[in-house]
């Protein structure tokens, strides 16, 4: 496996996928997608020394492909980590090579309740985090790449919200108001980064059983209501979503921009 910045990329590959939030759930199951359709691979993921191995035994998957992998444990939301891998990014994929496709999925929020008696309440450094890291980082991020010249000619944009959008969930606030700023945020960047040929994209994912989702308290409950609803019978799964953002890399969604796709096998629908 190739991490870090120990060797170039093929200079012969035509396509890199940048996944922010790359080593489980969502990111992940997107890597090995589009591993498996030749994309090298560049991940941004941050996870403890207890979890590495797992990690690595996943990034060794993607690599089986046949594709390149560099994996950059660091905190994706931090301004001065994310310009020193912006440089050592554009070293790696040389002159010819761009960053055909960023996918944005990260999950650093808070879910502490706005009232309790018995915990912490959420304030407005609780916000602030998750903000920043959830929503503001996807334009921090597409805006140092523009700003590099790194964005392939017709580069595609993925972020992933959720139903707690527009719905209230206890605990979910501070994600809540992040998913709501990131759809407004992908929106913005598909209008103003049109000229430089980016489509910019949110997927909506059903409930999807992982690490992440486990997080939110009364997650057990949201899934049985979500297997009520759901007409497919079943949740959504990672490798669901991740085959409809492979879906708008290819040359026949170059046309679907600014919006949200809902992925949920019909959940939505009540």
């Amino acid at each position: 496996m190739k991490k870090g910045n120990d060797t170039n990329f093929n200079q012969d590959a035509a396509e890199t996928a940048l996944i922010l939030g790359g080593s489980s759930g969502l990111g992940l199951a997107t890597a090995k997608k589009l591993a498996r359709h030749g994309y090298d691979i560049v991940i941004v993921h941050r996870d403890r020394r207890s979890d590495i191995e797992e990690v690595e035994s996943h990034f060794q998957e993607i690599t089986s492909r046949g594709v390149s992998l560099h994996s950059f444990n660091l905190d994706a939301v931090n301004a001065e980590k994310r310009n020193a891998m912006i440089s050592q990014l554009k070293e790696l994929l040389g002159e010819e090579n761009k960053v055909k496709v960023l996918v944005h999925s990260l999950a650093k929020g808070n879910l502490k309740p706005m009232q309790s008696e018995r915990e912490k309440e959420l304030d407005h450094q609780d916000f602030q985090i998750t903000l920043d890291a959830m929503a503001i980082s996807l334009y921090d991020w597409t805006k140092a790449l523009v700003d590099a010249g790194l964005f392939a000619a017709d580069a595609r944009i993925v972020s992933f919200t959720s139903e707690g959008n527009t719905k209230a969930w206890a605990n979910y606030g501070a994600v809540s108001a992040a998913k709501a700023a990131l759809e407004a945020i992908t929106r913005n960047i598909a209008l103003e980064f049109a000229p430089s040929g980016i489509k910019a994209n949110c997927i909506q994912a059903g409930v999807t059983d992982t690490k992440s989702f486990r997080s939110i308290p009364g997650s057990e409950l949201l899934k049985g209501n979500a297997l009520e609803r759901n007409p497919s019978g079943r949740l959504t799964t990672p490798q669901d979503v991740a085959n409809v953002v492979y879906l708008l890399t290819t040359q026949e969604a170059k046309w679907i921009t600014g919006t949200v796709i809902k992925v949920d096998g019909g959940e939505s629908l009540r």
